[in-house]
């Protein structure tokens, strides 16, 4: 059974067309070699995130997504949750100068990326998680 849950702490209007969303999601993971079994998307404030991540990676900073790979190992389906703060993406596309709308879904895919393996902490890992980021927005987009 392949699913994918989005939770809100507060409405989020902007997240239109979330079977298309999810769709797009099941395929890419598939695509890229690892299927999705269980995706759940949590939209929160940054109090909620800071939280989560002070508690489970005692990071006491604002970050705009946090994952957990709920799996056993790499090689099983996806099982995962993502929490996104929708003050970071918020406060993150004005200073980009983006809209809402692509930086939550960059957001999204960046989060899904993490899961399929994809790393941002070395500047070759940057490059490549952006390049994918735009592939997976220019893809979804058109």
């Amino acid at each position: 059974m392949r699913n994918i849950h989005f939770f809100f702490q507060s409405p989020l209007p902007t997240l239109r067309k979330r079977t298309a969303l999810k769709a797009f999601l099941l395929k890419q993971s598939r695509r890229l070699g690892r299927p999705i079994h269980t995706l759940n998307i949590i939209f929160c404030s940054d109090p909620y995130l800071i939280s989560i991540n002070q508690q489970f990676l005692q990071h006491n900073e604002y970050t705009d997504i946090i994952t957990f790979d709920l799996a056993n190992s790499p090689s099983e389906p996806l099982h995962a949750e993502i929490y996104i703060s929708i003050d970071r993406v918020r406060d993150n596309a004005k200073q980009l100068g983006v809209s809402f709308k692509q930086e939550l879904h960059r957001v999204i895919f960046h989060g899904t990326l993490h899961l399929m393996g994809y790393k941002d902490k070395k500047k070759s890992d940057i490059a490549l998680m952006r390049s994918m980021e735009d592939r997976l927005l220019t893809t979804y987009f058109t």
